[in-house]
């Protein structure tokens, strides 16, 4: 697949195009709608959008610029995928609240900060582990069971995404349980690399980075630090070395997964199950990473510490997670185009939760629309509830305040449950 770019500096606009993978609403500077560097299904585009002035934005396949409607039809038919990301300008709402800090650049934050937080006593109930009913069609994510083992650097073979070290199998990405492939010839430490291929199909090999998912409340550690994307895409994974061995790309990390900051839980009290699903960050940005949520059952979701995680060209970053409509089978909820439903899942999903612990110590939680990208509107109400700083929820389609979404901030050692409700 060749890779479809667009040199996006405001990824807003190419996610309104191209509603790439980890998009959406985070002032994340990642995929969709952030400036994405690279779109590649079975080709990679690149986006490039300018941010000084009038945003401007570009596709350019193979070295050469396409003609944007065409490269939209592309993106919104599934033929052309956001890979990679240079920087996002979508910002989210900001707390109801209080005040947002004035930025021309939060990097990879959905966030605006919030000023106060409130001692609210109403805590989520315990994190229960849960498995879906025996009467789910979802198919199985494999579950590795040495989450705190050491890996074997450079003593596995690439082609099986490593389980016994922690690391899930996606079933359904069509690359052999990875979330995210990308190839650019070799890997030189401490060299940015460029013309990078994506591939949707086909398994993790040699010279290639090769993402992967962990279980819910944790993240992957592993990411070359000093060989990101030379346009701002975003590059994740284990390196697959000439020998046919996976290596850390952080040997300093000797586990693939780590636990995020905590304190964020999701509690269904729905009549079916919902789908959350996280983009692949750093990666493609997909939104394959999942959490298939059921009735009665609270769960962690991860909250990336922003201060020690992934830096989008230094700048702090956050996680990004697409809300889908109830009872959506999460293979078809996760993924970057459904083809079962097609127009309100995925990449399309109705809503998005943007959660991340700042520099600060305050973690935000933002639900809001996943917009410009779809006009689908969820069918249950969200509210998030516990130790925060004021108001924040959806219901019947309508967001708190009025406006497009809302943002609250809980303090460093409280806890916060988003909880899904049938509309009443």
């Amino acid at each position: 697949m060749k890779g479809f770019i667009t040199t996006a500096v405001a990824a807003a606009a190419v996610v309104g195009v191209a509603a790439q993978p980890h998009n959406h609403g985070h002032h994340h500077r990642h995929a969709k709608k952030h400036d994405h560097a690279a779109i590649a299904k079975r080709d990679t585009v690149v986006v490039t959008e300018v941010v000084e002035g009038p945003t401007v934005v570009k596709y350019v396949l193979d070295g050469q610029e396409v003609d944007a409607s065409k490269a939209e039809k592309g993106i919104s038919d599934g033929v052309f995928v956001v890979m990679g990301s240079t920087k996002p300008s979508f910002t989210a709402p900001a707390p109801i609240v209080s005040t947002s800090i004035a930025s021309d650049d939060k990097g990879g934050q959905f966030f605006e900060k919030a000023v106060t937080t409130s001692t609210s006593s109403s805590a989520p109930p315990p994190a229960t582990s849960s498995t879906a009913p025996a009467s789910s069609t979802s198919s199985p994510v494999s579950q590795g069971t040495g989450i705190d083992a050491d890996f074997p650097d450079g003593e596995l073979d690439c082609s099986n995404v490593p389980t016994d070290y922690g690391a899930i199998a996606i079933p359904w990405t069509g690359t052999n349980g990875w979330t995210t492939l990308a190839s650019f010839g070799k890997w030189i430490k401490g060299v940015a690399v460029d013309n990078i291929v994506s591939p949707t199909s086909g398994t993790c090999s040699k010279e290639m980075m090769c993402s992967y998912a962990c279980p819910p409340g944790y993240e992957k550690t592993q990411w070359p630090e000093d060989s990101q994307g030379a346009t701002g895409q975003s590059v994740g994974g284990l390196w697959c070395n000439e020998n046919g061995k996976l290596e850390l790309t952080r040997p300093k990390f000797k586990k693939l997964c780590q636990q995020g900051a905590g304190g964020v839980f999701i509690r269904n009290e729905l009549s079916s199950n919902a789908a959350v699903c996280r983009t692949d960050y750093p990666g493609n940005e997909a939104m394959v990473i999942p959490l298939d949520t059921y009735p009665g059952n609270t769960y962690p979701l991860t909250n990336t510490d922003s201060s020690t995680y992934y830096k989008w060209q230094g700048k702090p970053t956050t996680a990004q997670y697409y809300v889908n409509k109830l009872g959506y089978e999460v293979e078809e909820a996760c993924t970057w185009k459904s083809s079962k439903y097609p127009n309100d899942a995925g990449n399309w999903a109705p809503c998005n939760i943007g959660v991340g612990k700042s520099e600060s110590g305050i973690t935000y939680i933002s639900i809001f629309p996943n917009l410009p990208t779809s006009t689908a509107v969820l069918d249950f109400d969200i509210e998030i509830t516990g130790d925060i700083s004021g108001t924040c929820w959806l219901k019947k389609g309508s967001y708190y305040g009025g406006g497009n979404g809302c943002t609250v901030g809980m303090k460093e050692g409280g806890t916060a449950t988003i909880v899904f409700k049938n509309s009443s």
